[in-house]
């Protein structure tokens, strides 16, 4: 009931994270830099699946839950705008060298 809620109050945060999302992913498709270290991207997936686990068993309640709520989703949002971006840029990427 609370999803609906926030998508039904909350459209324009969720498609401009989407949109975010999106333009990231696009541009950020070359990776030149260093990357983060197996230690680091665990400890974020362990902080992601705290926060999932807060939301689900509504571990904060009132405006802190609905924060809580409200930020997963605009990160859900974020997330799959960057592999949607992502994955336009590979197509087009791909035609290109296709045709040159």
């Amino acid at each position: 009931m609370i999803m609906i809620y926030l998508a039904t109050f909350n459209w324009g945060w969720l498609l401009a994270s989407g949109l975010v999302g999106l333009a990231m992913g696009w541009i950020a498709v070359v990776h030149r830099g260093r990357g983060w270290s197996t230690t680091t991207l665990r400890k974020v997936a362990v902080l992601i699946v705290a926060l999932i686990l807060a939301a689900v068993f509504h571990l904060a309640p009132g405006r802190a839950g609905y924060w809580l709520d409200l930020g997963l989703v605009m990160f859900a949002a974020y997330v799959i705008g960057c592999a949607v971006g992502s994955w336009l840029r590979s197509l087009v990427v791909a035609r290109y060298a296709a045709a040159g």
